[in-house]
């Protein structure tokens, strides 16, 4: 059974619809965050929370912000996707869940304008909305290293509906699959949800948050190992992360603290280390802490 680890409660979240009391669900390492809409303008009740994504976001037009309710832990499972009997694992296997509050559909979105009812179009979502979605996602890559990538395929609903746009997994290529997808990518699934949401915006916004590049195609520098997330080099932490960024601090000569050389075990001499590599660099210099981030990371492998 795998172990949660890190922080679990998105800062800010509401837990006034909290369900993992009721509903339970099992711990794990989580890689992958599924992004969903409700096709609806207000929080759902999810049948009492027995289909229940981990957050859901709540767009507030008003005042131009999400407000984020959380009704699981980040890394205990929750109910928003289908799961078959004899299939792979959706559900339990590695996701963070997050209903968007909206619609995808381009018939709902014109009904409901025409109705004159707020809502968010996330095909055509405002800026602000893209960024909060951004902010989740950077937060979730710094704190438990999901990938900032994703699939290249985000087809409009509704092709994207039951695999239209030929976009839906394998399940060998789902259990693989590291980073942010749509509902409308997992098999077993025949929703399409949430359509031809920005979603190279919204993962330019989250490295710009974080000050990551983007990845350029063709380009002849070496590729830097992703970035697991803080929760590896916490007090007590033991992990075979801790070694690679001893190893590499030590190649780029801030090994100094070592006293027998780096081990998968993080303590005093690690933090000291990372400390020195950042009072190195002025991109770093601002927060050294000797606590590695995204940028430490890839400034330290670059």
């Amino acid at each position: 059974m795998s172990t949660r680890t890190g922080p679990q409660r998105y800062p800010s979240a509401s837990r006034t619809h909290w369900y993992q009391d009721d509903f339970g669900g099992d711990p794990m390492q989580v890689n992958v965050v599924v992004l969903h809409t409700t096709e609806g303008s207000t929080l759902p009740g999810y049948g009492g929370g027995s289909s229940a994504p981990n957050l859901t976001a709540v767009p507030d037009l008003a005042a131009k912000k999400l407000k984020w309710y959380q009704h699981f832990d980040i890394e205990t499972s929750s109910r928003a996707l289908v799961n078959l009997s004899g299939g792979v694992e959706t559900n339990t296997l590695n996701v963070c869940q997050v209903e968007l509050v909206g619609t995808c559909d381009p018939k709902t979105h014109a009904k409901w304008k025409s109705a004159g009812r707020s809502h968010v179009y996330w095909p055509d979502a405002p800026d602000w909305a893209l960024r909060a979605v951004a902010g989740f996602l950077s937060w979730m890559h710094e704190e438990h290293g999901v990938p900032l990538s994703g699939p290249k395929t985000w087809p409009a609903y509704p092709s994207s509906y039951a695999n239209g746009g030929g976009q839906r997994m394998s399940g060998a290529k789902w259990t693989a699959f590291k980073g942010v997808c749509g509902h409308m990518h997992v098999p077993e699934n025949v929703h399409g949800d949430p359509g031809a949401i920005d979603f190279a915006r919204i993962l330019k916004y989250a490295k710009a948050d974080l000050d990551v590049d983007d990845d350029t195609p063709g380009t002849t520098t070496p590729a830097v190992p992703a970035f697991p997330g803080r929760k590896y080099f916490a007090a007590g932490a033991s992990n075979a992360y801790v070694l690679q960024l001893g190893k590499q601090l030590v190649k780029r000569g801030f090994g100094d603290h070592y006293k027998v050389g780096p081990s998968r075990n993080w303590g005093e001499a690690d933090r000291l280390n990372v400390r020195d590599f950042q009072k190195s660099r002025k991109e770093l210099r601002g927060d050294a802490d000797g606590i590695p981030g995204p940028l430490t990371w890839r400034l330290l492998f670059s």
